[in-house]
């Protein structure tokens, strides 16, 4: 079964609808000639299709062992196996539920505006011949590729909200916590954003690979978590400096590496906007760096590798969902903007309301996140070097269009992540005993350490 042209375009967000006018009046110019030609079958391209491979696989690379690292790096000797399992398993039980109904309730061909039905459980329907179209008339992907690539951001979302509850959540309880939130909160989110049909796309919300379905989802459910499973033993009182920093390094290059699949991917063909996407994810990037490392350097003395790490991140957040929409002069002013917004929010806000979050999930994809859809709305502006609003659209209806889009998210994620974490407390409990945290979750929940002396 095939994608439509519209349902695709779902994927790639609400980004596309800036230049969807001028694509629907040709198509309109053509439409009697097509029309005598009759409509052929969509033709995989050789060409796209390996390049999806590639984008999936990068962002396969951003969980394992991307993301384990980087948060594993930020805890304790003692938890580091515990941050590893955590991400390990949580991937690999979201894929089986993905491809099991996952896939359907977000992409499931339903004329919902909340979830995507059943009609693609268990894979129903896509086979070796179904395709997914992309921006090229007449010209698709295999619907297999497809499929897959939206699990790895299924699998990896999911993964992120680890970093704010590490070091004292029972194994079970992360695990089961994140198969519902992905069931309740990811798919819905997805479908609302990405699909034809959904309640957000439906709006004219920008968001090209993932800003509000993505990190504001994960930041905003992991802050919740923070706060729910409570402050870690001897927080505020107890060192609990990240064990390797260098790990940390290692994993954050990782995601940055893998990041450019999961930007470039969402243009779903190997095309000039997926090359805008690319130089986006450089760009910003790097000024975010940059910008982390002023502001310490201005309020610490001294620029630290921990705030350098943690500005590429927040680069790579803020421009996700302006990547393929952004000109790459906006995309460097949407780097330096962020890094000190979550700076503040790390640093200053954090500490004012005392809650513990691990790898400061919240304060880096969270507050990334919320500027970086914001800002999409802004700087998708042709007049600042974007790729320039659908007609009849104005920066300030679209800055409104995308402000809608956040607060939904916000209700959707806060209100069903809330109810999810009382739901796991109940059934299995969510936090460790004193004495196993005391211990560390490694030798506690599973007998076995990251490194023996």
């Amino acid at each position: 079964m095939s994608f439509t042209k519209f349902s695709t375009l779902g994927r790639v967000g609400a980004a596309a609808s800036a230049f969807l006018a001028p694509a629907v009046a040709f198509a309109q110019e053509a439409a009697a000639p097509a029309a005598e030609a009759a409509a052929a079958a969509p033709v995989p391209d050789k060409a796209d299709t390996a390049f999806m491979f590639i984008c999936t696989l990068l962002v396969f690379f951003m969980i394992m062992p991307g993301i384990a690292l980087f948060y594993g790096g930020l805890v304790r000797t003692k938890n580091m196996l515990s941050v590893l399992m955590q991400c390990t398993v949580v991937a690999a039980a979201v894929m089986l539920i993905w491809v099991t109904y996952g896939y359907s309730f977000a992409f499931g061909g339903s004329t919902s505006a909340f979830w995507g039905g059943t009609a693609k459980m268990f894979l129903s329907g896509v086979t070796v011949d179904s395709t997914a179209a992309t921006f090229s008339d007449g010209v698709a992907i295999p619907e297999f590729i497809f499929v897959m690539f939206q699990m790895t951001f299924a699998a990896l979302t999911p993964a992120l909200i680890v970093g704010a509850f590490a070091e004292r959540i029972k194994f079970s309880a992360a695990v089961l916590f994140c198969i519902l939130w992905v069931t309740f909160v990811y798919f819905p989110i997805a479908h609302m954003v990405w699909d034809a049909n959904g309640l957000i796309f439906g709006w004219g919300a920008l968001d090209f690979a993932g800003g509000t379905v993505v990190h504001i989802n994960a930041g905003l459910a992991g802050l919740i978590g923070a706060i729910m499973v409570g402050k870690r033993t001897g927080f505020g009182k107890d060192m609990m400096a990240p064990h390797s920093m260098t790990l940390t390094l290692v994993g954050a290059a990782m995601l940055w590496f893998g990041w450019f699949g999961f930007n470039a991917g969402s243009n779903l063909e190997a095309s000039g906007g997926a090359m805008l996407a690319t130089v986006n994810t450089f760009v910003a990037t790097a000024a975010a760096i940059l910008s982390w490392c002023v502001v310490e350097t201005f309020t610490r003395g001294k620029a630290s590798l921990l705030g350098a790490v943690s500005g590429m991140i927040a680069g790579l957040v803020a421009i996700t969902p302006a990547a393929g929409i952004a000109g790459p002069m906006g995309a460097i002013i949407m780097g330096l903007l962020v890094s000190p917004l979550c700076y503040f929010f790390v640093a200053v806000v954090k500490n004012k309301f005392g809650y513990d979050d691990t790898a400061d999930v919240f304060g880096v994809h969270g507050v990334g996140g919320f500027f970086g859809a914001l800002a999409t709305g802004i700087f998708a502006s042709s007049s600042l070097g974007g790729i320039g609003y659908a007609e009849g659209v104005t920066m300030g209806a679209q800055f409104w269009v995308q402000l809608k889009a956040v607060l939904v998210t916000i209700a959707w994620c806060g209100i069903g992540s809330f109810v999810l974490y009382k739901i796991v407390d109940l059934i299995v409990g969510l936090r460790v005993t004193v004495e196993a945290e005391r211990e560390g979750l490694d030798l506690a929940s599973h007998g076995e350490a990251a490194y023996h002396d």
